[in-house]
């Protein structure tokens, strides 16, 4: 398993060269927001597609 600095750099190295700060920036937040996704997803913390179209009519 990755080190937290280590997926970090690996986030930033696969940006090309150009890359702006706030284009780096938003990648890594992407790759947490995935991260804390898939943590959801390992624990049990999901609902189905139909409760989420209630919830969302409601």
């Amino acid at each position: 398993m990755q080190t937290i600095k280590e997926k970090i750099t690996e986030v930033v190295m696969a940006q090309p060269e150009d890359a702006s700060y706030e284009e780096i920036i938003r990648e890594l937040a992407f790759e947490r927001m995935i991260e804390r996704g898939m943590s959801d997803v390992r624990a049990g913390r999901v609902i189905s597609d139909e409760d989420m179209s209630h919830r969302i009519r409601t």
